[in-house]
């Protein structure tokens, strides 16, 4: 970056020329001010990361110029040419001007000049997006939230050369082109624009942003309150969403107050709160910027600034997000909205743990907000980020359930338990469902959606049926399915009427962290609890898991707890036979995709199955019954267009009424394709027990190779304060709270 020295003073010499001719208009004002123009300037060849940023973005811009500019009639469905096109636009045009911004050139300027004027030129004149699947159609894209994405993005290129335009150009653009799109994705759209949504806080935004530009206090309070407009129905649109009904408050306040719990947690999940973090902060930056009274980050105990550092405890070793709810695997911390929500947030808060993400992402935003992390790198400011065991709660209260992350002391195991709010449109019926991660990898999944974003093959890259018949479905998480039917009947009003509910958590021990919750509401016949434990036992290499699942009836059902690993069988100890010909195991509820590949069965006291995964064993240990049946599945069933992975899965299968499953799931050992060598493939608990259940207290005792055990007891008495006693043959037990976990005894 040594040419920044050579020519920084023609720069700044030509930059303080052009400004000095411009119009006198407070501008630029959302996510760039001039204070932060003028610091840059002054610093250009002085910050590495944020030099790197910048000249990345000049070799794509000037390519982007070189090409010229394109506006072609919008056809496409996401991943089409037009589509892609638009996209690039938006994208091209706000770096463009946050390039003029810096440095002053006003090739950048004009470049983004044309293209708002070229879609100036055509803007009235479009009819309604010629697909029309999606419930409020856009003109320049298939739905209203594209068009949303293109006016947050194009009001930031506005704001940096309004001042470089004549009032004729300005009247132009607002006059045939920004006010008409904010009416389209406000009027004209309310069933989009009013609604407590991630599509929704896309619109407030943009019609917020553009509203600041231009100076418009209508459309700012329009975006901040909502259409004030009292006569929407109480139904869902065909999106999922509830559009506000008469007296809820919308607008962006009310998505801001309704979608984020006191922790930070995003009631969609993290998938949708990456994206939806990009608009919450870059509006609420623009509000503070333009010294609007109402100020976004400090509402709710700064709740967005919770949001960042809850978004990140949400990901894996590899910084991936855990895929909860509609998700697609390996969307990440190195996301565009991410860099946007790191940059924003440490210059809000001054988190030097945050600056450590930047560095991961090595890259930073062409603004104020990038120029300060990148600086802050520079001066050595940065810090680690540790993710550690945390539980998060879900609701506008913090009242309706949540999440639970159990992390072992090196950051290598998660352990993901799932008892949160449905999570409005893009929630999955799997209440009481679980994923375990060790050192990034995936070892017992959830699915996440089924869409291939942006890949025009697959349903024009947008959600595909067997989204609502597989990937939202109870089976194809790891839950208890009852009488082959989805939690709440996979009906989406009644599940969004309830939650799970946590019953206690704790991680204070050094060799037991334990969370707990019930679900009472899924099958309102036989509520469910499920405990679960991360265990370091002594003498062997990784903590296990134990997990304890409860469930209580009056009438004889049939229950199927799935375990959907990845990876190869490696032995088992119930000798599954293979099934012929394959046949789904099912006819709906996510079950007529699933392949009946063995049937097993085993009169020992626990089955056993064990796998390799990523050069890594993984037992599963689980407690079993006569009558019990072993079932291996393979995903793909009833699937023409191949949409679906084909991921095998092991169920647990049992009729009964009240019932009790427990099983431990053991990392152990390895295998080195290189050296050909396995080492402790073989698991090293011998036996899982029950030796109590009655309604007061449960003992489960984990048996070893070594002849040592541990015993785990569960109470169910969730109180702190109160104290046990309990005598299991010749032993009596004495404790406090609402576990307790005997270390290894010798017997």
């Amino acid at each position: 970056m040594k040419w920044f020295s050579v020519i920084q003073l023609l720069i700044l010499l030509l930059a303080n020329a052009l400004l000095a001719s411009a119009d006198t208009s407070n501008h630029p004002k959302l996510v760039m001010t001039q204070s932060d123009v003028e610091k840059i300037r002054q610093q250009l060849g002085n910050v590495p990361l944020f030099d790197a940023s910048l000249a990345a973005a000049m070799a794509e811009v000037d390519a982007e110029i070189a090409l010229g500019i394109s506006t072609p009639t919008p056809l496409d469905y996401s991943g089409g040419f037009t589509h892609e096109r638009h996209k690039k636009n938006y994208a091209v045009a706000q770096k463009a001007g946050a390039l003029y911004l810096i440095l002053g050139e006003k090739k950048y300027a004009n470049y983004v000049r044309d293209m708002l004027l070229q879609y100036a030129s055509i803007y009235n004149d479009l009819p309604l997006h010629p697909k029309s699947r999606s419930y409020a159609r856009g003109k320049i894209f298939w739905q209203c939230l594209n068009d949303a994405n293109w006016l947050v993005y194009m009001s930031q290129a506005y704001d940096a050369i309004y001042s470089s335009l004549s009032s004729t150009e300005r009247k132009i653009l607002e006059t045939k082109l920004f006010r008409p799109f904010a009416d389209h994705i406000s009027i004209a759209n309310p069933q989009f624009f009013n609604r407590i949504h991630n599509h929704s806080t896309w619109g407030t935004a943009a019609v917020g942003m553009i509203g600041l530009v231009m100076g418009d206090n209508e459309l700012v309070q329009r975006a901040l309150y909502g259409l004030n407009i009292d006569n929407f129905s109480d139904a869902t649109d065909d999106d999922g969403g509830f559009i506000r009904k008469q007296g809820q408050k919308a607008g962006f306040f009310a998505n801001l107050d309704s979608a984020f719990s006191p922790d930070g947690y995003y009631t969609e999940g993290p998938y949708y709160q990456r994206y939806a973090m990009y608009p919450f902060l870059v509006f609420a930056q623009s509000l503070s910027n333009a010294g609007y009274a109402e100020q976004a980050f400090e509402r709710n105990q700064g709740v967005l600034l919770k949001a960042v550092e809850t978004l990140i405890q949400l990901s894996d070793n590899n910084g991936d997000f855990f895929p909860l709810n509609d998700a697609q695997k390996g969307m990440s911390l190195l996301a565009n909205e991410i860099v946007t929500a790191i940059d924003v947030a440490y210059q809000a808060g001054q988190d030097p743990r945050l600056l450590s993400i930047a560095q991961l992402q090595q890259r930073v935003l062409l603004d104020g907000a990038g120029f300060a992390a990148a600086a802050a790198i520079a001066e050595k400011k940065s810090q680690p980020f540790k993710k550690s065991s945390v539980a998060l709660t879900d609701g506008a209260n913090g009242t309706d359930g949540g999440l639970a992350i159990l992390r072992d002391s090196n950051e290598s195991l998660a352990l993901v338990f799932k008892y949160t709010a449905q999570g409005l449109s893009h929630g999955h019926y799997d209440k009481l469902a679980f994923s375990f991660y060790e050192q990034g990898n995936e070892i017992l999944q959830d699915y996440g959606m089924a869409r291939f974003v942006n890949i025009g093959q697959k349903g024009g890259g947008n959600y595909l049926a067997e989204n609502s018949t597989w990937a939202k479905q109870s089976i194809a998480h790891n839950t208890l399915v009852i009488n082959e039917a989805s939690h709440f009947e996979g009906n989406y009003e009644n599940g969004s009427q309830h939650h799970s509910e946590l019953i206690f958590f704790d991680t204070e021990s050094a060799t037991a962290q334990v969370v707990s919750a019930q679900d009472l509401n899924a099958y309102p016949k036989s509520p469910m609890k499920r405990s679960m434990a991360l265990l370091q036992l002594p003498g062997l290499e990784a903590p296990v898991v134990l997990d304890i699942l409860e469930v209580r009836s009056s009438a004889e059902n049939q229950y199927d707890l799935p375990f959907h690993y990845l990876g190869q069988p490696i032995d088992t100890n119930f000798n599954p036979l293979p099934v012929s010909p394959l046949e789904s195991l099912g006819g709906d509820h996510g079950y007529q995709h699933l392949y009946l590949e063995a049937r097993g069965s085993t009169d020992a006291s626990n089955a056993k199955f064990t796998w390799l995964h990523k050069e890594r064993f993984f037992t599963l240990t689980t407690v079993t019954q006569s009558g019990d049946e072993l079932l291996m599945t393979r995903l793909g069933a009833n699937d023409p267009q191949f949409n679906l992975r084909r991921d095998p899965s092991l169920i647990i299968r049992r009729k009964a009424s009240d019932s009790l499953f427990v099983s431990v799931l053991e990392p152990h050992g390895s295998y080195n394709p290189v050296t050909e060598l396995a080492a402790n493939a073989v698991s090293n608990i011998v036996e899982v027990q029950v030796l109590t259940h009655t309604s007061k207290y449960l003992a489960i005792k984990l048996v070893m190779q070594n002849g040592q055990h541990a015993v785990f007891y569960l109470s169910q008495n969730s109180d702190f304060s109160a104290n046990h006693q309990l005598q299991i043959g010749k032993e009596k037990v004495e404790w406090s709270g609402p576990f307790h976990f005997r270390e290894v005894t010798h017997p």
